[in-house]
């Protein structure tokens, strides 16, 4: 490939470039109680990083129509959206150092992510990471969530990128397995068991070699 042509990384959001899980246990913990129906943390992190439609007809059977899902859905994410402001959220460990570090390289970036814009706006806002993205692609972005490659596509092509050109950032499968369909580079964050299936798998972001993002396009 030509030199000089654009390179881009486009992120994940939850559990990749800020570890919000917390927050989101607490928000949905909180929300289905109200609803009357009672959810342990397994139920939780079964679904973690799913869209909140696919997580609520799972978790409501019957009871999930498109007005409840889109009134609870509402509801779990202003809980988190309040929760991220009132109590603050830091990026991942590494994420900031390499973000900036990647701008530095005059790499184009994104957030790829199957959260509300409104989430994703106001981590971007209270991590002070928003200047360093020029696109970000949400839930209302897409028609279909990961591991469809839609997200991941859409982001490349607001950057103006092509897909061999891009390096996908990711901790859950599904999306490790979107970006394999948009055929791109994958960096898997791993915690613990079932590494997703990635070019390059780290417990952090730390962990890099300085020239790690570089090497998966050159290859």
């Amino acid at each position: 490939m030509a030199r000089g042509m654009k390179r881009a990384v486009l992120w994940d959001l939850d559990g990749t470039l800020v570890d919000s899980e917390e927050y989101h246990w607490r928000a949905w913990r909180d929300t289905m109680a109200a609803e009357g129906v009672p959810l342990t943390r397994e139920q939780f992190l079964a679904t973690f990083g799913q869209r909140n439609d696919s997580i609520l007809r799972l978790w409501l059977g019957e009871r999930a129509t498109p007005e409840a899902i889109r009134r609870i859905g509402e509801a779990k994410e202003a809980c988190y959206r309040r929760l991220v402001r009132e109590l603050g959220l830091c990026p991942a460990p590494g994420a900031a150092e390499w973000i900036r570090r990647l701008h530095a390289e005059n790499w184009a970036q994104a957030v790829a992510s199957s959260a509300p814009r409104r989430n994703v706006e106001t981590v971007l806002e209270v991590t002070g990471l928003a200047p360093y993205f020029a696109a970000t692609v949400a839930a209302e972005d897409v028609t279909r969530g990961k591991p469809d490659p839609e997200v991941f596509l859409v982001a490349a092509a607001r950057l103006g990128v092509p897909p061999d050109r891009c390096v996908v950032v990711e901790d859950a499968p599904a999306g490790i397995e979107a970006a394999r369909r948009a055929g791109m580079r994958t960096i898997a964050l791993s915690r613990g068991s079932g590494a997703p299936p990635a070019d390059v798998v780290v417990g952090s972001l730390g962990e890099l070699p300085p020239a790690a993002f570089a090497r998966l396009i050159e290859r």
